[in-house]
């Protein structure tokens, strides 16, 4: 619902007309006006703070331009009541907001003409569109962005200037005055837009944008082609795919199908088209195609697994055991890559018509960042007697949407779990990485959320002030010093071209410079080293946010304490001792039973008695009784560490790249020799330029 200052705002300007009636009613200039700034000071708040509560207002009829009617027809009362319905000032308070409103029609005309002629038919990144159209800059943000509040406030001249003159005695010099300059200003406004609507100020018609981006396929010849399609909030599934696709030997190219999806792209270089349209794609050249990689199975695939010329895979987004990982559709394609054995078993067990022939075992690229644990060279771990603490990271899941006791351990079992941490003898140093969604549903996770986070931190405290912990104070001061200086290059480097003015001119310069984005890259990895030099290796620590990653944690960790989810099939791949809470109490073998990734962990109850296991097997890795099953369930899970899984992932794309030329050469051959006109066999390929309207949801797709 919004923060307590924008439900503060919220209710100030709902309270604020009622009352700004009672002061045209008493009537009161100083009351009126008062309450006015109030109002105004409001609403422009929430909309600086893109509140979700503006939207809510709108669903109650007290939408933007209902709400600024209101406050001038109050003014018309105000002016009334104080006897000056005969004065010249009245009539021109009357036409001036009747003239003002008339200037919202072309207004909005014109802000919503720019925009839908501004839109490209295909957004892109990484793509030479500028070399082959002309794109011209977009409108100054300050004239878009947010138009309709700002024309409406113009309105507080003419409010301000008429407020004055009511409370005088020769009241029209200040009110003419202030609607001069209102009605002005939005004629103004209303012209400044205007160019921007015609000639060379508005980009390239559809047909020739297209054409350009087939002439730039035509140049570049992309050979493999990560697809997706999705809400804004799944970004993050083909987010995870963009560092391999920049690995791979062939020529890659992504294609998304939601602009949502482009805006919350993470920075690549990897060439990125979006195509909002299927016509469009299915028109679009993508004759040197040879294999497609799909991140999640939904309905617009169609459009893209029509194409008999290339070879079509699942690689979807995880490795986990949920019902996602075996869909029935995945049998539309010609392969399912899966990290290791424990995926191929998963769509045996299930039967759901994917046959064993088309799984291939590739691994998981995403997970290179991960450092494989070699065990403790020096022998048992003391803590702090040796300098040597061990660290556990504590990182639940957050509570889900279906209330299920055993989606998270934060809940019944959290405080319990990190208590006993704090508290462990010998010590161990804990982080606390909670899941980002973790309280948006659940009040009661967020509260146990809070009180983890106070927990940890008065341990810290506590903990800093003990003698037994000593730190080198000078190597900290160098660190944050590192940091400081790190952090003001990224905010340069980053700032750098920021946010375009709209999404033609983001296509126009959306050429990634390589040397920024490695420079950027190498800045991060130097900053995660920095940071956890500039605090004591012992000491506790609450880490939200996007810095430091999870995989950083992973990586400066001896052990973790987690939940079911992707987090605990992706720290296996550290072969660190880990724990699995059962909050649903299923169950040590039930759970196992369920779970795949938890065979090889600590199975901890919500009373976590069983700690003290994975404890023992971090200070002394040689009595660590489950090393030999985590090794073995890391292969199962994600497959043998060499070769390299970026390795095994482009020799299948290679391998299936073969299979697709094969076929396309068997192809040509049968169509030579068998008399058939290849036009007939090529209604609806991309590169054609056949498809029609009627196949853009693929129904008549060939």
């Amino acid at each position: 619902m919004g923060s307590a200052a924008e439900l503060a705002a919220a209710a100030l300007m709902i309270l604020g007309f009622p009352a700004l009636m009672l002061a045209a009613l008493v009537p009161s200039v100083p009351a009126f006006a008062a309450l006015a700034a109030v109002t105004y000071l409001a609403d422009h708040y929430l909309h600086r703070r893109s509140s979700y509560l503006i939207n809510r207002l709108s669903k109650i009829r007290a939408g933007l331009s209902i709400r600024f009617l209101i406050r001038q027809l109050l003014l018309i009362l105000l002016l009334a009541r104080l006897s000056h319905a005969d004065d010249l000032i009245f009539y021109g308070a009357v036409a001036c907001f009747i003239a003002f409103y008339g200037l919202q029609a072309p207004h909005g005309a014109l802000v919503t003409l720019i925009r839908n002629r501004r839109r490209m038919p295909v957004a892109t990144r990484n793509v030479d569109l500028k070399s082959r159209i002309r794109i011209p800059d977009a409108p100054s943000r300050r004239l878009l962005h947010r138009s309709a509040e700002k024309m409406l406030h113009l309105d507080v001249f003419a409010m301000i200037g008429i407020l004055i003159s009511a409370g005088q005695d020769s009241p029209a010099a200040p009110g003419f005055v202030g609607i001069g300059l209102s009605v002005a200003l939005g004629v103004l406004y209303v012209l400044v837009l205007m160019p921007y609507v015609r000639g060379r100020k508005i980009p390239p018609k559809a047909e020739v944008v297209l054409a350009a981006v087939d002439d730039w396929l035509a140049d570049y010849r992309p050979e493999t082609v990560l697809y997706f399609s999705g809400s804004k909030d799944s970004a993050y599934q083909v987010n995870m795919w963009l560092e391999t696709m920049e690995q791979l030997e062939s020529r890659p190219l992504v294609i998304l199908r939601e602009r949502a999806i482009l805006n919350n792209l993470a920075p690549t270089t990897a060439p990125v088209i979006c195509v909002p349209g299927g016509v469009h794609l299915m028109n679009m050249d993508l004759s040197t195609v040879r294999v497609a990689l799909y991140a999640a199975n939904v309905g617009k695939n169609i459009h893209m697994l029509r194409v008999p010329t290339m070879k079509h895979v699942f690689i979807g987004h995880g490795d986990s055991d949920k019902l996602a990982s075996v869909n029935p559709y995945s049998k539309v394609y010609d392969e399912v890559w899966t990290a290791g054995r424990a995926g191929r078993d998963r769509y045996a067990i299930a039967d759901v018509g994917v046959r064993d022939d088309d799984i291939v075992e590739v691994g998981r690229p995403q997970l290179a960042p991960i450092q494989t644990w070699q065990g403790e060279p020096d022998g048992p771990r003391g803590g702090a007697a040796d300098g040597r603490c061990p660290t556990v990271l504590y990182a639940p899941t957050w509570e889900g949407w279906d209330g299920n006791p055993g989606n998270t351990s934060i809940v019944l079992a959290g405080e319990t779990i990190v208590k006993k941490l704090v508290t462990a003898d010998p010590p161990v140093r804990v982080l606390y990485k909670p899941h980002p969604f973790t309280g948006t549903v659940s009040k009661e996770a967020g509260a146990a959320h809070r009180r983890i986070t106070a927990l940890v931190e008065k341990a810290a405290a506590e903990r800093a002030a003990d003698s037994r912990f000593t730190t080198d104070g000078k190597a900290m001061a160098r660190a944050k010093a590192e940091l400081a200086r790190i952090e003001a290059r990224l905010a340069e480097l980053t700032g750098v071209g920021g946010d375009k003015g709209d999404e033609a001119e983001a296509t126009r310069d959306g050429v990634v410079d390589v040397a920024r984005h490695e420079e950027i890259a190498r800045l991060r990895a130097e900053w995660n080293a920095a940071y956890w030099r500039s605090f004591p290796s012992y000491e506790h620590r609450v880490i939200t946010g996007a810095e430091p990653r999870l995989y950083d944690c992973f990586n400066v960790s001896d052990a973790m304490v987690s939940d079911i989810s992707s987090v605990v099939s992706d720290f296996i791949a550290s072969g660190k001792p880990y724990a699995v809470t059962d909050s649903g109490e299923l169950g040590h073998e039930e759970f196992k039973r369920q779970n795949t990734a938890v065979r090889a962990a600590v199975i901890l109850s919500n009373d976590a008695g069983e700690l003290g296991g994975l404890l023992d097997a971090v200070r002394d890795p040689s009595a660590d009784p489950l090393k030999d099953a985590r090794k073995e369930l890391k292969r199962y899970l994600l497959g043998p560490d060499e070769p390299k899984s970026i390795v095994q992932f482009n020799t299948a794309v290679a391998d299936l790249a073969l299979k697709a030329e094969a076929r396309n050469v068997g192809q040509q051959s049968r169509l030579s020799t068998g008399g058939t006109d290849p036009a007939e066999l090529s209604n609806g390929v991309p590169g054609q330029r056949m498809a029609s309207a009627d196949d853009q949801d693929g129904v008549n797709a060939g």
